[in-house]
């Protein structure tokens, strides 16, 4: 017996030793990811400093990038508050009141998000040919993206507590000055973060702006490359819409605030009464079926009767086929590849949380707010100037999704990797599984429904990814994205309609588990 006990603390030492160990290797496994996902931006920092300072003015100083500016802060100005407006005016409707059909309205205000918004934009120029300009912009671009503010908005006024509301009102507050002083701004999270996901999404679309032809930061600097292939010119193009990017992220901390939003204390929320409509009813019931018929009602009519109008002659089956596995092909490989890539930040985010780790976590975020023809021109540059032969490869556009959409894998990995008990890796581990076998038979499976979500969002991204995928992909590719622009660029708008329904298509299931899943943040 006494052997056996003198035995015992010569191996937790090893044990130790064996976790640390391990927990170093993944440690570094995230800082190269990490370091590695910085290099478009790094790369942007290196052409500048090459090109010299009196070129690096001469490019930014054009009158040509002021007149982009211009139309990309208008656009933003204008575009933002409007969906913020809409999206708290859809939510109160669909969480907070009696409005008839309420779940429906909830649902058919999230749908949006399936249809591509360079199809959005497809659909209205196709239905009014005369839609340009500034505020086509806005409009096509605030039926776009509305979603992404209202996803948030409607789950925090889901989980607000009532008691606040009810004891601004037992001091004298009429219903309006109650929703101004204690609704608004407890929503000031959801708004900002749902602002900032729509700004970055305007200063990074291509396809949308070119159909009713507006300039922005991203369409010239994608006309620059393919016309000229103007590698300074373009990369200039592309610090100053970085800087925007950085900009957005900066002032969406600053506007945050550090306010704290949760309760403290004993007692429980309780369900939240919805305010009756009585004869306001029917005018209510026109905005969110006003906005369903704008955000759905035009494209699946347009589709509908531009398929109707190319007969069965638009559905080329062999080519059909050929970019719908081509897509599959990349969304899966792209999706595997970024989720592996995420795997040990998601880990050291919950198992060794710190000031590195929060350092090397903000290294992926930011990649993942730069628009993707910035990734794509700097991955452009550098495999011709570095790495030729791996030019318009495989390898590169893969490597380029897998930069692009490492977030959306991250925050699903990390929350699974949350739920999955530490004790179970040191019970493992202390069975006499290495570190490594231990991590794969607890945490890794325990974390698979998370990484299956992530893997998820990531393929829908990469299926309705377009400029990158034109700026990278080998010769020959011909995803479905890719078909749809060819042919709508053609103006043979029959034989883009296919593609724009098989799109739609394959993103509805995601937009619906993304609308489950808000609801299952609530408590409902």
């Amino acid at each position: 017996m006494q052997s056996a006990i003198d035995m015992m603390p010569a191996k937790l030492p090893a044990a130790g030793m064996k976790k640390r160990r391990s927990t170093s290797w993944i440690t570094l496994a995230a800082a190269l990811i990490a370091l590695i996902a910085l290099l478009p931006l790094a790369f942007i920092v290196w052409v500048a400093i090459q090109t010299g300072w009196d070129t690096v003015v001469a490019l930014i100083l054009r009158p040509r990038v002021g007149e982009l500016l211009v139309n990309t802060v208008l656009l933003v100005a204008v575009t933002v508050p409007i969906a913020i407006v809409l999206s708290v005016a859809l939510a109160w409707l669909t969480e907070r009141s009696d409005l008839p059909g309420n779940r429906w309205w909830s649902w058919l205000s999230v749908a949006p998000l399936a249809i591509p918004a360079f199809v959005h934009s497809y659909a209205w120029i196709s239905f009014v040919p005369g839609l340009h300009g500034l505020w086509a912009g806005v409009l096509v671009s605030v039926i776009a993206y509305f979603p992404f503010l209202y996803l948030p908005i409607a789950a925090a006024l889901r989980r607000l507590d009532p008691a606040l509301e009810d004891a601004a009102a037992a001091l004298g507050l009429d219903p309006w000055r109650v929703f101004a002083r204690v609704v608004l701004p407890q929503l000031r999270l959801a708004v900002c973060g749902g602002s900032l996901l729509v700004g970055l999404h305007l200063l990074a679309e291509y396809g949308l702006y070119v159909f009713i032809r507006f300039d922005t930061f991203t369409t010239a600097i994608v006309d620059q490359f393919q016309s000229t292939f103007n590698g300074p010119a373009a990369n200039m193009l592309a610090a100053v819409l970085v800087v925007c990017c950085l900009f957005l992220l900066a002032l969406e901390v600053m506007v945050r605030g550090e306010e704290r939003y949760a309760r403290v204390g004993s007692g429980a929320a309780r369900q939240q009464q919805r305010a009756r409509l009585g004869r306001a009813t029917l005018p209510c019931l026109l905005l969110p079926a006003g906005v369903a018929l704008l955000s759905l009602g035009v494209p699946f009519v347009t589709v509908g009767r531009w398929l109707l109008a190319g007969g069965t002659d638009v559905w080329r089956w062999d080519e059909i086929g050929l970019a719908l596995g081509q897509t599959l092909f990349l969304a899966i490989a792209g999706a595997v590849l970024a989720t592996l890539a995420a795997m040990p930040m998601a880990w050291i985010s919950i198992r060794a949380p710190g000031p590195l780790q929060r350092l090397l976590e903000s290294c992926n975020y930011i990649v993942g707010a730069l628009p993707g023809v910035v990734i794509a021109l700097a991955l452009v540059t550098i495999t011709v100037r570095v790495a030729l032969p791996l030019y318009q490869t495989l390898f590169t556009i893969l490597f380029g999704y897998a930069l692009m959409f490492l977030p959306r894998a991250l925050i699903s990995l990390r929350a699974s990797i949350a739920q999955a008990p530490v004790e179970l890796e040191r019970a493992a581990s202390s069975l006499g599984r290495s570190p490594v076998k231990a991590l794969w038979s607890t945490t890794i499976r325990l974390s698979a429904p998370g990484a299956a979500a992530g893997m998820a969002m990531v393929a829908l991204g990469i299926t309705n990814e377009l400029t990158a995928t034109q700026m990278l992909a080998p010769n020959g590719t011909r995803t479905l994205a890719m078909a749809f622009w060819s042919y709508s660029g053609e103006i043979d708008y029959a034989s883009a309609a296919p593609y724009a329904l098989i799109m739609v298509a394959m993103s509805l299931p995601m937009t619906w588990w993304l609308y489950v899943q808000s609801k299952r943040m609530a408590g409902r």
